[in-house]
């Protein structure tokens, strides 16, 4: 009968009517062992806000911002801005995607144009390390909806019932001639193509919807396996034992004082060590960011607390809209130490010393009196060999000074071992003067940085005019 019954147990779990803890999809999990969590956002309008930004928890509460506070990603494609980030990673943990919304408010996006005839796609990445990053793309999600307007706020989250993702988002598809977004969904396995959107939670009458989360339960927490929350003049919570089944309305969080008309943008985080969750929410009415609440049972609103003044940190940098990942030990290290604290520099002329180091149209060249993000650089640990440099571009983070044919441009790094070499250097004693430095080429070292008529080149120095030439301050 025990080995009947641990049969039957087993087929239970397999089509999905019992879930254990062992059964949370990777990018839920919380295992007591991994060591911090990591928060994917964006920061406000503009187009430097509305880029991607990564802020560090080691307890969930107090964040610090990772890149000196800087973006981690900036989009190149579509409005060349995002907003509301999710961060996906697959069952296996060997791949991550984020997926966002591209929109640019107040850099060639209106509201309005926005709402009405917007960007009918999300922005993609995707990585294998969490740190190493593509080239974005564009996913049409909203294109083959019917008069679908736009497509906001994108989500996704594994569905092991159907061995792929659920991707969501909203979508403005007006009724009788006003505004009504509504929830979506299609189903990828690789963000590049998806099935017929379906809708996905549609409320009665003229009430919209734009921003919802699923959250996994464990076992042994509230009756379903599923909890999402999502902003539609409420914060409404609802359970549901499948993605794609009926969900249960279970409420919303006024009785804390919480309502649609003063936050958004719910965001899930489960503590590693307790059967505890924050659901953070974007204060959009006061301009406030991102604030948590607790519960110990997502399923019961009853259950939510704001906590005490004081008790959490949100960090420098204003968090929207986002996504947040419990880290294991080895994506933690690898985070942190791509993202550590490299404070932005300039490279000054030896020569021509009113004149920097700055790129333009991704070109590389010395300009009079730059100060802008074009000329500032971080000195980053080389990405080839020890002891030596590679400079990566403030306002296009992941884009290096990399020489081709022994000219000079910034390029995104593709991860391959001659991109490594062509954009590390050695940091050596100016050649006109040893309290300045040079930089020394780590696959030619025959060659060095250097400027001719403005443009910067490799080359062999062999004169006192090429010596001042390839002779830089690294300066504020």
């Amino acid at each position: 009968m025990s080995r009947l019954l641990t049969r039957l147990a087993a087929i239970l779990v397999a089509v999905g009517l019992v879930f254990t803890s062992q059964s949370l999809a990777t990018p839920q999990r919380a295992a007591a062992a991994d060591p911090g969590y990591l928060m994917l956002h964006f920061t406000g309008e503009g187009s430097t806000g509305q880029q991607m930004y990564l802020a560090h928890s080691a307890d969930g509460l107090h964040w610090n911002d990772l890149n000196d506070g800087a973006s981690i990603l900036r989009s190149t494609v579509g409005t060349r801005g995002v907003r509301d980030p999710a961060l996906v990673r697959s069952p296996g943990g060997d791949k991550y995607w984020i997926i966002a919304t591209d929109l640019c408010w107040g850099c060639g996006s209106t509201v309005d144009g926005s709402i009405n005839n917007g960007s009918r796609s999300i922005v993609v990445w995707e990585s294998t390390d969490l740190v190493n990053w593509s080239e974005p793309w564009l996913l049409n999600v909203a294109g083959a909806i019917p008069d679908g307007r736009n497509a906001w706020a994108p989500e996704a989250i594994w569905n092991p019932a159907t061995n792929d993702y659920v991707l969501y988002w909203a979508t403005n598809v007006p009724l009788d001639g006003k505004t009504k977004h509504r929830i979506f969904y299609a189903r990828t396995s690789d963000f590049r193509t998806i099935t017929t959107p379906q809708i996905y939670i549609d409320r009665p009458g003229t009430q919209e919807l734009i921003d919802t989360q699923i959250v996994e339960m464990p076992a042994g927490v509230g009756n379903y396996r599923y909890v999402r929350a999502s902003g539609d003049g409420q914060i409404t919570l609802e359970g549901s034992n499948s993605i794609l089944g009926t969900w249960t309305n279970l409420g919303n969080l006024s009785g804390i004082g919480l309502t649609g008309s003063q936050v958004e943008g719910p965001m899930w985080m489960k503590f590693r060590d307790r059967n505890e969750w924050a659901l953070y929410l974007d204060q959009y009415a006061s301009r406030g960011g991102y604030m948590p609440v607790t519960t110990t049972n997502p399923s019961a609103p009853g259950t939510y607390q704001i906590p005490a003044s004081g008790s959490y940190n949100m960090g420098v940098n204003k968090k929207r809209h986002g996504s947040i990942l419990n880290l294991t030990a080895a994506e933690e290290t690898r985070v942190l130490a791509r993202w550590a604290s490299t404070p932005a520099k300039r490279l000054q002329s030896y020569n021509f010393q009113d004149r920097y180091v700055r790129h333009a149209n991704f070109d590389v060249r010395i300009d009079q009196n730059i100060t802008g993000p074009d000329a500032q650089f971080r000195l980053r640990p080389g990405l080839a060999g020890t002891g030596t440099v590679s400079f990566e571009s403030v306002n296009y983070p992941g884009y290096f000074l990399r020489h081709s044919g022994y000219d000079f441009q910034l390029v995104r790094n593709d991860g391959t071992a001659q991109f490594a070499a062509d954009a590390t250097f050695r940091q050596v004693a100016g050649l006109a003067d040893p309290t300045w430095s040079s930089f020394q080429s780590y696959n030619h070292p025959d060659r060095y940085i250097r400027h001719y008529a403005y443009q910067l080149r490799l080359d062999q120095i062999t004169t006192a005019t090429a010596r001042g030439d390839a002779t830089f301050r690294v300066t504020n």
